[in-house]
């Protein structure tokens, strides 16, 4: 299996796992967790797992002059992006925010064309309108988006939060090329962890730990080793190979994955148009897939340490 392949396969299964996610995260919130509760157990546990896990079978130092682009991905790609996104879905609906959702390959594709000269092509513009209008279908069918006083807050949030993820996919680029990725997380979520602490301290003493169910802490587990610690390790593999216009292209996914989780329980049913947009999202990806990489940062197969 080429290293193309492999890259897809892993934004794929990202896709599931963020998919899953918006069921998970909004069941564990207001109750038995707040935002910030959450957000705080997500983050330790991904500091820990990297921490430990870097320090077990990769013995990389980082210069120093990099420990600030990676701090700023920190504040990106886990501090702002998670709390953002917590706050936002606990205000909102997972519907509007897989709306929201949408607009990323957007945002990285512009970030990307000024941040490290990422090439935007017709093709690859025709791609990412098509996986945007299969997603619209598959979630605007048939549904009324809530825009009450708290979800249009709560809105506004998830778009933050959206913008600051396309800002750290197109910054953590250039790291991939140059360290191992369990260093570059293990960097990233300690830095995502000293941000969110002071916002945090606060909810932390309110933690009933003992009044919290068994299926709750199964829901937390998944989000640290799942959501966090895997989806990032895949998320950093895939950008080695991929640019970061083609990661981001994979959120168009999360809605395809949500609707079948929701036929699988029988809450919905398979219609006309939800074929019709998974045939557009696929269609989509398979043209921003086939565009030749003309990044100037684009890196090689084999490129990197594995």
């Amino acid at each position: 299996m080429n290293r193309n392949i492999k890259a897809h396969l892993a934004l794929l299964l990202i896709a599931i796992i963020f998919g899953i996610h918006y069921m998970i995260g909004k069941s564990l919130m207001p109750v038995p967790f707040q935002p910030l509760q959450l957000l705080f157990l997500r983050s330790l546990g991904a500091v820990l797992l990297f921490w430990i896990f870097q320090r077990w079978f990769i013995r990389e130092k980082v210069a120093r002059k990099d420990l600030l682009m990676l701090a700023l991905c920190g504040l990106l790609g886990f501090a702002a992006n998670h709390a953002l996104f917590y706050v936002g879905l606990n205000l909102t609906t997972p519907v509007d925010a897989s709306i929201i959702h949408v607009l990323n390959p957007v945002f990285v594709l512009v970030f990307a064309s000024i941040l490290i000269h990422e090439k935007v092509t017709f093709v690859k513009v025709i791609g990412i309108a098509l996986g945007a209008g299969g997603a619209l279908i598959l979630i605007l069918y048939g549904k009324m988006v809530n825009m009450s006083t708290n979800s249009f807050a709560g809105n506004i949030l998830v778009m933050l939060n959206m913008l600051c993820y396309a800002i750290y996919l197109v910054l953590i680029k250039p790291m991939v090329a140059k360290y191992h990725t369990m260093t570059i997380l293990k960097w990233v979520s300690f830095f995502g962890f000293v941000f969110i602490l002071p916002f945090c301290v606060k909810g932390i003493p309110e933690l009933h730990l003992q009044t919290i169910p068994v299926i709750a802490w199964l829901g937390v587990g998944y989000i640290v080793v799942f959501n966090t610690f895997i989806a990032y390790l895949l998320i950093n593999y895939a950008l080695r190979t991929v640019e970061a216009s083609m990661a981001s292209f994979y959120t168009y996914l999360q809605p395809v994955i949500a609707s079948f989780m929701s036929v699988s329980l029988g809450t919905e049913a398979i219609t006309v148009p939800k074929i019709i947009a998974a045939m557009l999202i696929f269609g989509g990806v398979f043209l921003v897939s086939r565009v030749k990489k003309t990044s100037s940062l684009q890196i090689k197969a084999g490129a990197g340490k594995e």
